[in-house]
């Protein structure tokens, strides 16, 4: 006998536990935070046992209690140093692994960001002849957009004051300022509108069976 619904027990929880998190749209209820307080739960368990399986086990305890690699036990006792900040006597030896953490991540992302967030996007703004080559809308679009980033370079230019040339050229700059806010407001809108419709399809498609799979 086929059903008009889905008989997967997995289903009907995954559907429930969504609608219980829609439920909010109305108002706040007990039956939204049993479901938040489960997928916090969840969420945080998931996190560490993957953090347990990939982290902690193979790159840490594994090598230095099983293998035998006791050059690891000056990191490892680093690492439980975040643990004295539980201890109000001891609290301030927390403060060793932050600063190495901050210290070795400083010095490793500084570089790729500048590498990634500011050569490379130069070198994408450049104005090149092959950009003409064939349609023109391309090195039209180019020109465009360097233009832009001089005109919004020129608005975060508080060396001197904002008189002359300047003014007008910055005006243009906080226009291309609003067009990337609302760009990136609607990518954002886009991806939670993505979201619920996913939502919305597996509650009719997989758990009702209203549209066709």
């Amino acid at each position: 006998m086929n059903l008009p619904f889905s008989t997967d027990w997995w289903v009907w929880i995954a559907a429930i536990c969504t609608l219980a998190m829609f439920s909010i749209l109305y108002r706040d209820n007990p039956i939204y935070r049993v479901a938040e307080h489960i997928f916090v739960g969840l969420a945080l368990g998931y996190g560490l046992s993957i953090t347990w399986h990939q982290a902690l086990w193979p790159i840490a305890l594994r090598p230095l209690f099983v293998e035998g690699q006791l050059i690891l036990i000056i990191p490892f006792c680093i690492g439980l140093l975040f643990f004295t900040r539980i201890i109000p006597k001891l609290s301030w030896l927390v403060r060793i692994p932050i600063a190495l953490a901050l210290g070795w991540g400083s010095g490793v992302s500084i570089p790729r960001v500048f590498r990634a967030s500011i050569f490379h996007q130069m070198k994408a703004s450049l104005v090149r002849p092959e950009m003409f080559e064939g349609s023109v809308w391309p090195g039209i679009w180019a020109i465009i957009l360097l233009l832009g980033i001089l005109a919004t370079l020129s608005y975060f230019f508080f060396s001197r004051k904002e008189k002359g040339p300047l003014t007008p050229v910055s005006k243009v700059g906080i226009v291309f300022i609003m067009i990337g806010f609302g760009a990136t407001f609607g990518l954002t809108v886009m991806s939670r509108i993505s979201l619920l419709i996913g939502r919305v399809q597996f509650l009719l498609r997989d758990w009702l069976y209203i549209i066709p799979k």
